[in-house]
């Protein structure tokens, strides 16, 4: 493989590492946003199993279970992204050490000869 090739297959490479830096730091922060809405809906979920009066359990829902299920939905939903694109930008890297490993084990072989 020509330099020029293989030096702009590596810029690209670095870029897309940089843009899989940026997913994971998101994906972090999301896993930790859904844990709290995790744990947030399913305390919410136990109170209302353990109340009687039926006006405190509507009020409970519409302030903090409706809420917090639809958020705990979003960020889930929100994982499942982020997972597909970590796995997208992933195979690019992949390729780019594809194309790249053949030519440079060879050339290291016939350097060594």
């Amino acid at each position: 493989m020509e330099d020029h090739v293989k030096k702009s297959l590596e810029e690209w490479k670095q870029e897309i590492g940089e843009l899989l830096k940026d997913i994971d730091k998101e994906y972090d922060k999301v896993k930790q946003e859904l844990q709290v809405y995790s744990y947030k809906f399913s305390i919410t979920k136990q109170v209302i199993q353990s109340t009687v009066n039926e006006e405190l359990i509507r009020n409970v829902r519409e302030l903090y279970l409706t809420p917090f299920e639809q958020k705990f939905n979003e960020l889930k939903e929100e994982i499942r992204d982020l997972e597909e694109k970590r796995k997208v930008f992933q195979m690019f890297v992949d390729k780019i050490d594809k194309v790249k490993g053949p030519e440079e084990a060879a050339s290291q072989t016939t350097a060594q000869v």
